[in-house]
């Protein structure tokens, strides 16, 4: 008994892309057996688009829960928001601005997480109030600068990224999306920061004594993730093709479900960004077929909490009796 304790809850986290993955791949057969043509090939390829927004947000709210200690990012749908913004104001419709705008966009959501990083390794800020604070900073700054009224004009260029075929009819951004996932991949496998990250994540005081800098790390997991988010604002307004003060919102509860969905426990230590990948590919069926019941937005949402409730409560008890 003791031996099977011990082992499902390891197994678990491993298997969990796997069983996203498996479940998308149910939910759009059921998709096409409710509505006809939703399990068609041009489907197939605007969930992986959509997936990849959501995929692309997630994946520094992945280092962030990764590192533990309490570790979730909720200023990431304000840093969405504050990169489309600037982008939007600064290209205005120029595509030899966009290289530019998304610098300065970069710049501004690493500013964000360096800040958020800062207060919550040296100043002991818990990580929740901070990032929750910091997204009322954001979303104060972008009404004080725009009125509540962004102006500007999406870049041809960044349009025809997101939306045009490429290979086989696959749009740019989901290759990027793979890209990313590869690069990620490299970054916690193979480098020292990576390692240092799950040290952090599974024991703080483990870490610190054996080393392992762990403020220097805390914060530049908070600086990716916030450059991360920032790279997601400019893809979804690549799509939108235009700016609204809530455009990054609705990415902050789904961008930590997806991390939780894909394996990662939720108290740190344990798991990759695959498994965010897979997780924002669920998440986004999920929706579509919600989309195609009829059902509105708030109900949406109240579904992404409870999926997120109901995993962070197993793999919590989970990473308990494993420990």
């Amino acid at each position: 008994m003791r031996m099977h304790l011990r082992m499902s809850p390891a197994n678990l986290p491993a298997r969990a892309p796997l069983i996203a993955l498996l479940i998308s791949l149910l939910l759009f057969i059921c998709g096409g057996m409710i509505r006809p043509g939703f399990a068609d090939y041009r489907q197939a390829l605007n969930v992986l688009r959509l997936a990849s927004f959501l995929g692309i947000v997630a994946a520094g709210q992945t280092l962030v829960v990764i590192g533990g200690n309490e570790g979730i990012d909720l200023s990431v749908g304000g840093v969405v928001t504050l990169s489309a913004v600037i982008i939007h104001g600064l290209v205005n419709g120029n595509n030899g601005l966009i290289l530019p705008g998304l610098a300065l966009a970069l710049a501004a959501g690493a500013m964000v997480g360096f800040l958020n990083g800062i207060a919550i390794s040296k100043l002991r800020i818990p990580p929740l109030v901070m990032t929750l604070g910091m997204t009322g900073v954001i979303n104060g700054l972008i009404l004080a600068t725009t009125g509540g009224h962004p102006e500007g004009t999406v870049a041809p260029l960044m349009k025809s990224f997101v939306s045009d075929a490429w290979v086989v009819g696959v749009p740019g951004v989901v290759f990027l999306w793979v890209l990313l996932g590869g690069g990620l991949w490299l970054l916690l496998q193979r480098t020292e920061y990576g390692k240092c990250l799950y040290a952090v994540g599974g024991s703080y005081r483990v870490a610190l004594f054996s080393g392992v800098r762990v403020q220097r790390v805390i914060v530049l997991t908070y600086v990716l993730s916030g450059l991360l988010a920032a790279f997601g604002g400019f893809v979804i307004l690549g799509y939108t093709s235009s700016v609204f003060l809530t455009l990054g919102d609705s990415y902050t509860l789904p961008s930590i479900a997806a991390v939780v969905v894909g394996g990662t426990l939720i108290s740190g230590g344990i798991g990759g960004y695959s498994g965010t990948m897979a997780g924002a590919i669920l998440l986004t069926l999920v929706q579509s077929l919600l989309i195609t019941l009829g059902l509105p937005e708030f109900g949406r949402q109240i579904i992404y909490g409870v999926i997120l409730l109901v995993l962070i409560s197993a793999y919590g008890r989970s990473r308990l009796t494993h420990s």
